[in-house]
């Protein structure tokens, strides 16, 4: 059994991390608007990556810490881990790579992230590294359809404009016509009606927000409550079983479209 202390991170290409996240992420799926890969090397292969880049809506993120700059938070958009990678890796390969961006990127004031406990993992890896919890939200964003494979679905890639695939594997399994009366909406996009009364349905689960300070003094600035860890087994936010979820230590295997 190996050793945790025996990792070795460096920067890698995007294209680098891509392959890995494709490889062991749940969701099989890259972001990219990530700008900042650090791979996780074990016994001179790769065996993580973490990537880090802007949020989606900036806006909505950065009032969280008051007087926060537009450069100065980062999200933490992928965080992936092979099997082959000795237990604790996770949380000391996240303290090197905050040593990293400190190091490198010093306007950096705090990092955010999202756990999805409906698939994944409620933030175990967070809770042991440092970051707070802010956030506990219904997540409404994956939808089951009616097949008997029980196929997954992002909600963004079945209501945008861009996913044009995704939308045609949907329709095809539910039936469903994209272009159907009033589902369509002004800017090209679908909407989740056509979706609905084809029997899909959301799958139960939360989404839970963390923010780790690399540097301490701007947690005297975040504007929404720190919420204590034990709130999530209270309300009952953890990962779900019966969604086929595990701990983030050890990313799914299963695929989601997106």
């Amino acid at each position: 059994m190996g050793n945790a202390k025996d990792i070795i991170l460096k920067p890698i290409t995007s294209q680098e991390a891509n392959a890995l996240v494709k490889r062991v992420h749940y969701s099989g799926k890259v972001v990219n608007n990530s700008q900042i890969h650090i791979g996780v090397f074990y016994e001179g292969k790769l065996e993580g990556a973490m990537q880090f880049g802007p949020s989606l809506d900036k806006r909505k993120i950065v009032g969280l810490v008051e007087g926060t700059l537009w450069n100065e938070f980062i999200e933490l958009n992928r965080l992936a881990f092979s099997d082959k990678l000795p237990r604790n890796s996770e949380s000391r390969a996240l303290s090197i790579a905050f040593k990293i961006l400190r190091k490198h990127a010093p306007q950096l004031k705090w990092v955010i992230s999202f756990a999805d406990a409906t698939q994944c993992g409620d933030g175990t890896i967070y809770r042991a590294s440092g970051f707070v919890l802010t956030g506990i939200k219904v997540n409404d964003q994956i939808w089951v359809a009616p097949d008997e494979a029980g196929s997954r679905f992002s909600r963004t890639s079945l209501t945008d404009g861009r996913s044009k695939q995704v939308q045609a594997k949907a329709q095809t399994i539910s039936r469903v016509t994209a272009t159907k009366g009033g589902n369509v909406l002004g800017t090209g996009a679908a909407s989740m009606k056509q979706y609905i009364d084809a029997g899909f349905v959301p799958m139960s689960g939360y989404q839970l927000r963390y923010i780790y300070f690399l540097d301490p003094a701007y947690r005297e600035r975040i504007t929404v409550p720190i919420i204590p860890f034990s709130k999530i087994d209270e309300i009952g936010a953890g990962v779900q079983p019966d969604n086929g979820g595990a701990t983030p230590t050890r990313p799914l295997k299963q695929k989601l479209s997106e």
